[in-house]
């Protein structure tokens, strides 16, 4: 399964590069609240990533939400009709829902990855 993981014993300086990153690739602006991942502080600062559990497609009534062949859930934009069904179920909070459009996730692809200075993130083959 592919996922986006945080490396074991990375530092997160808490920079945003990796949530401009996102946000920028997806939604061409900076905003925190559009980036498919967030940086929370509980025992250190670390950014939050989508484990890929698959609670949000379960969740979805349109069956937008499908997992792929690397293990990835991915949203179909044409399915989704924006209900936020898969934002409510989503446990981390890590689905994008903004007003009349499609959700969105993280799909793992390591924009966010490559924009870290501190190479604290890494796309990985579980």
């Amino acid at each position: 399964m592919k996922k986006l993981k945080v490396k074991k014993g990375s530092t997160c300086m808490a920079c945003l590069a990796c949530v401009d990153a996102c946000s920028q690739a997806f939604y061409k602006t900076f905003n925190p609240e559009l980036a498919c991942l967030e940086i929370v502080e509980k025992k250190s600062i670390r950014p939050m990533t989508c484990p890929q559990c698959g609670k949000c497609a379960e969740a979805c009534p349109e069956g937008a939400i499908t997992q792929n062949a690397k293990g990835v859930y991915m949203i179909n934009k044409k399915k989704c009709t924006g209900c936020g069904k898969c934002a409510e179920a989503c446990p981390f909070g890590l689905i994008v829902k903004t007003e009349g459009n499609p959700a969105s996730k993280c799909i793992a692809c390591g924009i966010c990855a490559n924009a870290c200075p501190m190479d604290v993130l890494e796309v990985v083959e579980d």
